[in-house]
């Protein structure tokens, strides 16, 4: 499979994939498929198999086989087969980037940033192979203890966004395997190959068959299936997709980790640093063309700064250069026709209900452009927030500017919404920050920079952005579940 998928980086072959079930590359005839298109061209390069419920029991069927067998390997050694296969990617890093930008479309540069992620995630996840720790505590009787252990889940499902359909998969499949669980991914429809990429090299490093397992197919199927399956689930992706995944998990009171959408609210105030500002606010509006869970979504500028800002902002934004993503542009193309609809929409609406604007990009449809899914970008400026670009997850190159008085109007219209991923301030007075980090109602937020969270914090989200979260002690520690013994030697 691996073969097939670097024959298509080289030649542009299309080709018909597989999934990867119990060690083997399941065959998909008689199944309908899910057509993989180029964003930059619309040209198909590749089928993935539409899969059935059946195909994801059968993955979970061959997880729950092999769990118990890897739970038993010491924790090192699990640990060191993760390295292998974090050396693997590194291995291929251009080739798999270079899938990414196929399926995708983010520009080749925002895509080796993507697979040197995937590796980050599973070599930090190997670091915790000798930090799986339980507890002794006294008991309140004689000659008795009470001891918490550290355990496996059993078998994981792991469902992931198509904005980044590598990282996101090592995000989750690292601290899995390393905690002793075996692990089925649902690749989405829109970006399987990546998915299936990291499965080839799994074969290639000898990860133990059934340990991880790499299904294709709608949400609705297979992913439901997976959901009722699983002893865990943990997803990636839209609210709506995660309030349908809440409802199907509450019947077998299932756990769930649910990493949703965000509007995250950019506040800069007079005393920032105008120049890094923009330079920030460019770089989390318009990477991967706005495809990002944290992006600034809404900009809350205080009024004695935002003539410049605004002037420089809308600058930096016209400058930015537009392409196919093999040619490493600043904004590559949206992942689809249908998103293209949805985020000109918004914007549309947004401009007849009043917002001024400051630059109209929009879909663009001519010459080099005319099969793929590219916009320019928009800059608008609004007074009330009761806009769809205010509040809603717009998820494209499109953003809104509001003037605010005072930082105190800030952190009030940055918390009125019921979204909690991400936040930004731009400010030098640490007061300001000590207010923001007590004041946001948001689970991550960036000071005077832009965004990109570390392997080593914790991401995570309140409200409509989901529960639990990736990364840190606290991101590895969900793949566990605790069991309390109370030992009595009397």
């Amino acid at each position: 499979m691996l073969d097939d998928l670097l024959s298509l980086i080289a030649d542009g072959r299309p080709f018909a994939a597989r999934m990867f079930i119990d060690g083997a590359w399941a065959d998909p005839s008689g199944l309908g498929v899910d057509e993989v298109e180029d964003p930059a061209t619309g040209r198909v390069v590749a089928t993935a198999p539409r899969g059935t419920r059946s195909h994801a029991e059968e993955a979970l069927e061959a997880a729950r086989r092999a769990q118990p067998a890897w739970a038993r390997v010491p924790a090192v050694e699990r640990g060191r087969a993760v390295l292998a296969l974090a050396d693997a990617v590194r291995a291929e890093a251009e080739s798999l980037a270079r899938i990414v930008v196929l399926e995708q479309g983010k520009p080749l540069g925002q895509a080796r940033g993507e697979i040197g992620a995937t590796e980050t995630f599973l070599r930090y996840a190997a670091e915790w192979a000798r930090r799986i720790e339980g507890e002794i505590l006294p008991s309140d009787s004689p000659e008795e203890e009470v001891w918490i252990r550290r355990l496996p889940h059993g078998v994981v499902a792991g469902l992931t966004a198509w904005n980044y359909p590598s990282a996101l998969a090592t995000r989750k499949l690292g601290p899995a395997l390393v905690a002793g669980n075996a692990f089925v991914l649902k690749a989405h429809e829109f970006t399987p190959l990546s998915g299936l990429a990291l499965a080839a090299l799994a074969e290639r490093v000898g990860l133990p068959p059934g340990v991880f397992n790499v299904v294709t197919g709608d949400g609705r199927n297979v992913g439901r299936a997976l959901v009722e399956g699983a002893d865990m689930t943990t997803m990636t992706g839209s609210t709506r997709a995660g309030r349908e995944i809440y409802a199907t998990g509450a019947a077998g009171i299932k756990n769930l980790r649910l990493e949703l959408g965000g509007k995250a609210p950019f506040i800069v105030m007079e005393d920032a640093d105008i120049g890094r500002a923009v330079e920030a606010a460019v770089a989390a509006r318009f990477s991967n063309c706005g495809q990002i869970c944290t992006c600034n979504e809404r900009m809350y500028l205080h009024e004695a700064i935002a003539d410049e800002f605004l002037e420089r902002f809308v600058a930096a934004a016209r400058a930015l250069s537009i392409g196919p993503g093999m040619e490493d542009p600043d904004l590559g193309p949206k992942v689809s026709g249908g998103e293209v609809e949805k985020v000109e929409a918004m914007t549309a609406a947004s401009i007849e209900a009043g917002a001024e604007v400051l630059l109209r990009g929009g879909p663009l449809t001519e010459g080099r452009y005319a099969h793929g899914h590219f916009m320019a970008p928009t800059v608008l400026e609004v007074r009330s927030d009761d806009l769809p670009v205010m509040r809603d997850e717009v998820f494209g190159p499109v953003v809104a500017a509001r003037r605010i008085g005072s930082f105190e109007e800030g952190l009030s219209l940055a918390n009125d919404t019921g979204y909690g991923l991400s936040a930004y301030v731009w400010s030098r007075n640490l007061r300001r920050v000590f207010q923001a980090a007590e004041g946001l109602h948001f689970g991550e937020i960036y000071c005077n920079r832009t965004n990109g969270e570390l392997v080593q914090g914790f991401h995570t989200g309140w409200g409509l952005s989901g529960l639990g979260g990736e990364d840190g002690k606290w991101g590895f520690d969900g793949y566990l579940r605790k069991k309390t013994m109370y030992v009595n030697w009397a």
